[in-house]
């Protein structure tokens, strides 16, 4: 244990308010053996000082002011019946088995991302027919394995399917849908926003 650090963990957190913050040399540890019911959860760290190791959360708002880049903890967090808010970017959630120690523990179940701004995020290992997702101007690419030659072989604008979806055969097979914020994405693809909304409108496998 590093003096100075904050922990949540061996733990029961039932109906408060629990504040994921700290001085800028500090680093929390959110988890192991730790259970949190009907919490709000506010994240006022970078997921660089963010160490997600296996918490368990039921019924709960997690409420990003920082926003996660490139933060793939969150695979070994369960996540049952929570709300999701705040910026993510390059983020995973559910089961990520191989992925880290614990990544296989994960779980996303009856949660609710739509108040949520996701870009270049992925889920593995859950039934998105049980996960509320942000609509447009975000858009989801459900099974993006399965349904990736079919996209490889559509007309899209600029360089958005040379970038985007010809990558979609590499994701990892645990990944079973990729969400997107279409502002974001498509800086420095040569085409705009509404370009790319007349070619994903009416794909049986784009949720926006």
């Amino acid at each position: 244990m590093w003096p100075g650090n904050i922990f949540f963990e061996n733990r029961e957190i039932d109906d408060e308010r629990v504040e994921l913050a700290g001085a800028t040399d500090q680093v929390v540890y959110f988890g192991p053996n730790l259970t949190l019911r009907r919490c709000t959860v506010v994240v006022r760290v970078p997921g660089s000082r963010l160490i997600v190791r296996q918490p368990r959360l039921m019924d709960c708002t997690i409420e990003f002011k920082q926003e996660q880049r490139n933060h793939r903890g969150w695979v070994s967090a369960a996540l049952k019946g929570c709300r999701i808010k705040g910026r993510l970017t390059g983020c995973d959630f559910g089961p990520f088995p191989g992925y880290s120690t614990g990544g296989e523990h994960g779980q996303v179940e009856d949660c609710d991302f739509s108040e949520a701004r996701l870009d270049g995020c992925r889920f593995h290992g859950c039934d998105m027919r049980t996960v509320r997702l942000p609509r447009w101007p975000c858009f989801t690419i459900i099974d993006p394995l399965g349904n990736a030659a079919a996209l490889g072989r559509l007309n899209w604008p600029g360089r958005f399917g040379q970038v985007i979806i010809n990558p979609l055969v590499k994701d990892p097979p645990s990944t079973v849908a990729e969400t997107w914020h279409a502002p974001s994405v498509m800086k420095g693809l040569d085409a705009t926003p509404d370009d790319l909304r007349s070619v994903l409108e009416g794909l049986d496998c784009i949720v926006m």
